[in-house]
């Protein structure tokens, strides 16, 4: 299994929009359309982040409400000379998850929302019922597999494949050395590797062209 990210170099949204310096501007002044486009433009982001690291649709539903009324009331102290908005907002999300486990013990199941990302094995190309039958089987395969990584690995995970990020802007948000970033992708993709077949990863690998 593959790291198939854009190295670091090419990583997208390293920086920040100038039209988004312009939204946040507008907020400051206090326009209130200015937060709703900022709010639709990041929303679906950091839900479907938060989700990935919880495992619980209300739970991330409540981690990006919070996220959002902090970001809010503290845009004044956003530093685009520190990073990207972007990397700001996620830093705050994952934050907010750990706050969410320490509050609550979450289940590890339920992977829907994460298999949606580039870690899901691509659909036939032909509809056929044994075709459909095996990707099934893979797709459950899977899920059951990235069921067992730990939190932290979730977050990892979640924030490479899930968000495309770089393993310096991984580090930031998490809070951990660059080298601890990239371990821990190393780590899950040992662990996928122990809990999927060899079948099964013969199955990824060559849908992935990997």
């Amino acid at each position: 299994m593959n790291d198939m990210q854009p190295t670091d170099a090419h990583a997208p949204g390293s920086t920040n929009d100038p039209d988004l310096m312009a939204l946040i501007g507008r907020c400051l002044a206090g326009d209130q359309s200015a937060y709703a486009t900022i709010y639709e433009q990041y929303a679906s982001s950091l839900y479907r982040l938060a989700y990935s690291v919880l495992l619980d649709e209300q739970d991330a539903e409540d981690v990006l409400q919070e996220v959002m009324i902090y970001a809010f009331r503290n845009l004044h102290r956003y530093d685009p000379a520190r990073g990207a908005f972007r990397t700001w907002l996620y830093t705050i999300t994952i934050s907010r998850c750990r706050n969410a486990r320490r509050r609550k013990w979450l289940p590890t199941v339920a992977l829907t929302n994460l298999l949606a990302t580039g870690l899901e094995p691509p659909a036939p190309a032909a509809d056929l019922p044994e075709h459909r039958a095996a990707w099934t089987e893979l797709h459950d395969s899977l899920r059951r597999a990235l069921a067992t990584l730990s939190p932290r690995l979730r977050e990892a995970v979640a924030l490479r494949y899930g968000q495309g990020l770089t393993y310096r802007e991984m580090a930031e948000i998490m809070e951990c050395p660059q080298k601890t970033a990239e371990s821990r992708i190393r780590l899950a993709h040992e662990q996928l590797r122990k809990a999927l077949s060899a079948a099964d990863e013969a199955a990824l690998a060559e849908l992935w062209q990997v």
